[in-house]
């Protein structure tokens, strides 16, 4: 048995990154399928309507020409993007007077009414679907219980990860259903406004999104949002990989000639230097302070040498430049740690907003209403836009908008498979050709 086992190769590493995002994300899109498959007739296959912000502009029908649905699709889409825009500028507004604690209840109630009314409309749905026997009082109960232990799931940290990873999963496929309903020329018009609006949101200076998380950076708070963890990369000697670099810094930092007070000093300096740099929004995820008992009972205090060999297994391609953090922090320049949208946490795990779970299954699920070449088409491009977005990350060296990429590549194929692949394989078909 070999002592030293052989370092992670640049495609082990990177496989690990990206199947941690990949699954929770293709769980969700499968299931906002299957619901679209189940409970969509074949003689309306728009599925059931419904009214809301989206649609509030026009009301697409049938019997409409085609641009005349265009233009109410872009009027729609528009007026959405205003509200969203005027949303998040009051969340902005809201954070920056420090009410914490308000935008937990409301994301907290947002939660319980996806969980309780969604939830339980789309469970009625079902039960009439496949005529399951139950009562209402055992319908109410477990639903009550539900949703409930869902809100809490979310919300509590004391709750197991893999319970609210499943929650915001569930949470995804509700909301995603929803959006499932509105009209087809609505909808596609609505993907694309809302990659564009993520694309400005995020990147721009002024963006709302962007100055949310750079607030959040500035004061070193979480930001109160649903947002999809993944498990953390660990090596063999369960070390996380924030604990390897961070203690590599506390090690060469210590090493430097400074008094005792002033050693102290710059020590919590320089912690909540690093943990206001990895500040999440639905982005990285934070340091953890060396002297906390969680390290200490993962046994994190290593020698030298084992820090090195850690740092030699871990050497992840999309995270490999943080490694060097500590000539940012030595010049005083943070500019590269302030992250937006999706990202790697020093610790290794993604973080994805919900958001882009349900745009994503959305434009699946409507593919879906369709035929389910396309749907292969949508999610095959839909996981390389994904990939695309995390190999960007690791050249630009921070966190970029998870919906453009992915969106734009889902739409294009999704029209290339509807106007051209399907023809061409049916005339195969037709005519006995293989190929």
């Amino acid at each position: 048995m070999e002592q030293n086992p052989k370092p992670k190769s640049v495609l082990d590493s990177l496989g690990e990154e990206i199947v941690r995002i990949v699954i929770p994300v293709s769980i969700c899109m499968l299931m906002v399928v299957i619901l679209v498959s189940v409970l969509n007739t074949d003689s309306d296959s728009s599925g059931p309507s419904f009214t809301s912000v989206a649609t509030i502009a026009y009301t697409e029908s049938s019997s409409d020409s085609t641009w005349d649905k265009l233009k109410g699709a872009l009027l729609n889409a528009l007026v959405f993007v205003v509200v969203v825009t005027a949303v998040t500028f009051l969340l902005v507004l809201l954070f920056y007077f420090r009410c914490t604690k308000f935008l937990k209840y409301y994301m907290g109630f947002s939660s319980c009414l996806v969980l309780g009314f969604m939830g339980g409309e789309i469970s009625l749905f079902l039960i009439s679907k496949f005529k399951i026997p139950i009562d209402c009082i055992t319908f109410a109960l477990s639903l009550f219980n539900f949703t409930v232990v869902g809100v809490l799931a979310v919300f509590m940290s004391k709750t197991a990860i893999i319970v609210t990873q499943g929650y915001l999963v569930v949470i995804g496929v509700l909301v995603a259903y929803w959006f499932t309903m509105l009209p087809e020329w609505t909808t596609w018009v609505l993907l694309v406004a809302m990659a564009l609006y993520d694309l400005a949101a995020v990147l721009l200076p002024g963006g709302p999104l962007r100055l949310l998380v750079e607030l959040a950076i500035s004061r070193d708070e979480d930001i109160p949002a649903l947002v999809y963890e993944a498990r953390p990369l660990i090596n063999h000697d369960s070390v996380p990989r924030g604990a390897v670099v961070q203690r590599r810094v506390w090690r060469e930092r210590r090493d430097n000639d400074f008094g005792s007070n002033e050693n102290l000093d710059s020590r919590s300096n320089l912690n909540a230097t690093v943990n206001s740099s990895f500040e999440p929004n639905s982005g990285l995820e934070r340091f953890t302070p060396i002297g906390s008992d969680e390290n200490e009972r993962n046994g994190v205090d290593v020698e030298d040498g084992q820090v090195l060999r850690a740092e030699s297994e871990l050497a992840a391609p999309l995270i490999q430049h943080r490694i060097n953090v500590r000539m940012n922090l030595q010049e005083g320049s943070n500019d590269d740690f302030a992250l937006e949208g999706i990202g790697l946490g020093s610790s290794g795990a993604i973080k994805l907003g919900l958001g882009d779970f349900i745009f994503y299954s959305v434009l699946v699920a409507r593919a879906a209403m369709y035929d389910f070449m396309t749907v292969y088409a949508c999610y095959l491009t839909i996981i390389a836009g994904l990939g695309i977005t995390l190999m960007l990350l690791a050249f630009y060296q921070k966190a970029l908008p998870a919906l453009p990429v992915s969106v734009m590549l889902g739409v294009l194929f999704y029209l290339l498979t509807r106007l051209l692949l399907e023809t061409f394989v049916v005339q195969c078909s037709m005519n006995l050709l293989m190929f």
